[in-house]
């Protein structure tokens, strides 16, 4: 390869570049064999974590609201506290307000804003319906990342949807983008089971699909479980 003046590249620059493509070449890999990885040995895992058959396949409060779906992800675990108890930590989850007791840092990576509160604040009432649950900052992603609240069940489910998704909800429609929801269930002896579930709709382009299902999927796992395990911590000890 020869500049335009006829003169060749300097031979560090040469080697650099080369070995700028090899590194590409292996991340390029690495990136298909995980997604291999994922799709055929660890998917399934992680779109049930936690989750007993009958709680994946269970109608869960605020299902109805988005009947027709691409996919789907629940999780689940058990609590060692009663309902009561789990209920005020979920009602402080959002950018706004506790965050989403999960790996903050990575959420402030992306430019979130997202604070860390892991004490109750009596100040913070219970969400209401139609309420503003935020994901990040409103001065950041054009004060997109907000869902909205869809339903509110005292000490037993806790609902989401999409801003879109809302004005569908209201003129009568379903939900066709995003759902999220939350489902607390006593299990006896003073425990919770608190099941959450997302859904989505279907990706408008092929790169969309893939990167939902190969990264956001996965992504979507870590982030989650991390979260439920939190709001176990701070329910039995908080």
């Amino acid at each position: 390869m020869q500049h335009e003046d006829g003169t060749r590249p300097p031979k560090r620059y040469v080697k650099l570049r080369n070995w700028l493509k090899l590194i590409g070449v292996l991340l390029f890999v690495t990136f298909l064999l995980a997604a291999l990885a994922y799709h055929l040995a660890l998917r399934n895992r992680c779109l049930r974590w936690g989750t007993t058959q009958a709680e994946a396949t269970a109608t869960l409060p605020g299902d109805d609201l988005f009947p027709v779906y691409a996919g789907q992800a629940t999780h689940a675990i058990t609590i060692h506290a009663p309902t009561q108890q789990v209920w005020p930590w979920l009602m402080q989850i959002g950018q706004d307000r506790s965050g989403f007791y999960s790996y903050t840092f990575l959420e402030n990576v992306i430019g979130a804003d997202m604070p860390k509160v892991e004490h109750l604040v009596p100040e913070w009432k219970p969400r209401v319906v139609g309420e503003t649950v935020w994901f990040a900052t409103p001065r950041r992603f054009g004060g997109q990342g907000r869902m909205i609240t869809a339903v509110v069940q005292s000490e037993q489910s806790f609902v989401m949807v999409s801003p879109k998704d809302w004005e569908r909800l209201q003129n009568g429609r379903q939900a066709q983008e995003g759902f999220w929801s939350f489902t607390l269930e006593p299990s006896g002896n003073g425990q919770s089971r608190l099941i959450a579930r997302l859904r989505n709709g279907t990706a408008p382009t092929l790169g969309s699909r893939a990167m939902g299902r190969f990264f956001w999927e996965p992504m979507h796992f870590i982030m989650e479980q991390k979260m439920l395990r939190t709001i176990k911590e701070l329910s039995e000890h908080g």
